[in-house]
């Protein structure tokens, strides 16, 4: 249940990072709000998923999804720059992420 909490956590820093980009440097109300609400939860559930898993492994998780997330996020909605070396890199990230969760005691 851990890694299903943290893997919640880590798309609503995905909400709250790609947020930040609407939110016109806090001045927009709502999408300020939804932000703020949403880093408000992705930290709570990291707290939560903290309570059975290795620090290390779910900080490294989180920001790793929250990271991947962005990056696609950024080249399929804003498009941003998509090339082979970028993907081999957010491969690489992914690839970090799914090692550490095989190779975790929990």
């Amino acid at each position: 249940m851990s890694w299903i909490i943290l893997l919640v956590a880590g798309l609503l820093e995905v909400g709250w990072a790609v947020g930040l980009k609407y939110t016109a440097g806090f001045t927009r109300l709502v999408p300020s709000v939804l932000t703020l609400t949403a880093m408000a939860g992705s930290v709570g559930l990291l707290g939560l998923a903290l309570r059975d898993l290795p620090l290390g492994t779910a900080y490294a998780v989180w920001t790793g999804i929250g990271t991947v997330g962005t990056a696609i996020y950024g080249i399929v909605v804003l498009g941003e720059p998509s090339e082979a070396a970028r993907l081999v890199c957010i491969a690489l990230i992914v690839a970090g992420i799914l090692g550490l969760k095989i190779l975790s005691p929990q």
